[in-house]
């Protein structure tokens, strides 16, 4: 059997947890809002059409941000459209997904949906279509307390008090020649530090992400964050990344690897933020916002050209096993260590549209296969993140060529006196003895959770709803801070450890 050694020490201490690093993301698509979130006449809709059992279960999840409305589906997207009576709003083309938008979901729906929820919103303006006048507005709208045009007009909707949001995206994927109003470098980055400019001047508190690139394949990767933080660093807090992944052509040992890409591309952004701030001589550290990752077999879709104009359609819901979920503990362990710097991330998307939770019109909701990872780290990772020191034996991959076997980090939270490490196995077929030094301390073992890809393509549906769930044992006994892990091959696992009582 392979070896391996891990070493957590209090000195290896990254950041706080970012309770922002646990977001999601609802986008106008597919069955993700309606038939998703809302679907009026559900045996647990509430007044206005949100499901309860969604809401149950986003609760669950551990959703502390969520992003809305899109996304591509933000780039052609009038806001005014979905605010007032329901029964008074216009039907427009979605051009992004060649859907039919009634707008009986709005800004107003959604920041009442998700203060229910009790997550963070985060707000995407239109800067493909439309720009700084119709940012304002929404902002005006949302954030101005009263006696403008636009705060009495949200008064006059029932909401008298501003809604406060904070987090803005600048956008959604302007470097994508799929995008509505699509730009150049140039273009974007003069128009993001001019929307910021002129959004400052409504509500100076807020917080404002600009777009970096839709994935690290893109040609202009590394030097569209150049350029774009060339003109806007000044004016930003944060830029995003975002990347999908799925096993190409079969590839599993890459698909396990993914988080190396992840990695790599988070360094790259970082070390890019940061040579222009140098160049700029600034005080300042932008920080990442991971606001769109996920596994998507995007090979399965034939692309939004090929779809005919219709409203609440099934698109890429993908249903997810054993395998995907490995994947993605492993990429959200990847965020985890870089907790310095990755301080928001969204999941996407929340419901149905490549998913955790999926839903049936007027049944079940259920958790998908990649929920209990998510679901686990949000509610057990807390205090300090730690880096680990690991002695991994390594394995070949096509894609990222040669890798460590093991991947881990851990974190500690003193006042609960508690230790969570995370440990994922990413080779597909050797098994891995993992000699675990945890931080000095007297520990107990907790819980042991594992999910374990296997051979199975078992997915969950309505009819099995627990095929694919996480296993709980008893983690291994700590002798004097030390124990050892059999990790099996393509297996995620988290295991909890408490101080002992003295």
């Amino acid at each position: 059997m392979l070896e391996a050694q891990i070493t957590f020490h209090r000195s290896f201490t990254v950041a706080p947890v970012p309770r922002r690093l646990f977001g999601s993301f609802v986008e106008h698509m597919g069955r993700c809002v309606y038939g998703g979130i809302h679907e009026p006449g559900h045996p647990t809709a509430d007044a206005t059409g949100f499901r309860g059992d969604v809401v149950e279960l986003a609760a669950e999840l551990g959703v502390t941000v969520v992003r809305y409305p899109g996304g591509n589906f933000v780039s052609g997207y009038r806001w005014e459209d979905g605010v007032g009576p329901p029964g008074e709003r216009p039907v427009r083309l979605d051009l992004a997904w060649r859907a039919i938008e009634r707008n009986r979901v709005g800004t107003d729906d959604f920041l009442a949906w998700v203060g229910r929820l009790g997550a963070e919103p985060m707000l995407a303006v239109n800067l493909g279509t439309r720009g700084i006048e119709a940012a304002c507005d929404l902002l005006e709208y949302t954030n101005i307390a009263g006696g403008t045009a636009l705060s009495d007009l949200r008064a006059e909707h029932g909401h008298a008090e501003p809604y406060g949001v904070r987090l803005w995206c600048l956008g959604n994927e302007l470097d994508g020649p799929w995008q509505l109003g699509h730009k150049t470098a140039d273009e974007y980055g003069r128009l993001a530090r001019q929307t910021a400019h002129a959004m400052r001047r409504i509500d100076p508190d807020i917080e404002l992400v600009a777009c970096g690139s839709s994935n690290s394949g893109m040609a202009t990767f590394g030097e569209w964050e150049r350029t774009v933080l060339g003109h806007a660093y000044e004016h930003v807090d944060f830029v995003s990344l975002h990347a999908y992944y799925e096993p190409a052509g079969g590839d599993v040992a890459s698909f396990l690897a993914s988080a190396v890409d992840m990695d790599h591309m988070i360094t790259s952004v970082a070390a890019t933020a940061d040579a222009v701030g140098a160049r700029l001589r600034s005080r300042r550290r932008i920080q990442l916002s991971f606001d769109e990752w996920n596994v998507w077999y995007q090979s399965r879709f034939p692309g939004e050209a090929e779809l005919e104009f219709a409203e609440q359609r099934h698109l890429i819901e993908d249903d997810y096993s054993a395998l995907d979920a490995v994947v993605v503990g492993g990429l959200l362990a990847c965020l985890l260590r870089h907790g310095d710097r990755v301080t928001i991330a969204c999941l996407a998307q929340l419901v149905n549209v490549i998913a955790p939770i999926r839903t049936e019109p007027s049944g079940p909701a259920w958790r998908q296969a990649i929920f209990d990872p998510f679901a686990l780290t949000a509610r057990y990772a807390s205090g300090d993140v730690l880096r680990p020191a690991i002695t991994s034996p390594r394995h070949d991959t096509a894609r990222f060529g040669d890798v460590e076997t093991l991947d881990a980090v851990a974190t500690i939270d003193d006042d609960a006196g508690e230790c969570t490490v995370i440990l994922v196995n990413r080779s597909p077929a050797e098994p891995v003895a993992a000699a675990v030094t945890l931080p000095k301390g007297s520990w107990r073992a907790g819980a042991h959770f594992v999910v374990e890809a296997g051979t199975s393509a078992v997915v969950n549906s309505a009819a099995q709803p627990d095929a694919v769930r996480a296993c709980t044992t008893t983690a291994p006994e700590p002798q004097e801070g030390q124990l050892t892990v059999v990790v099996p091959p393509a297996s995620w696992h988290l295991l909890r450890f408490t101080h002992r009582a003295t």
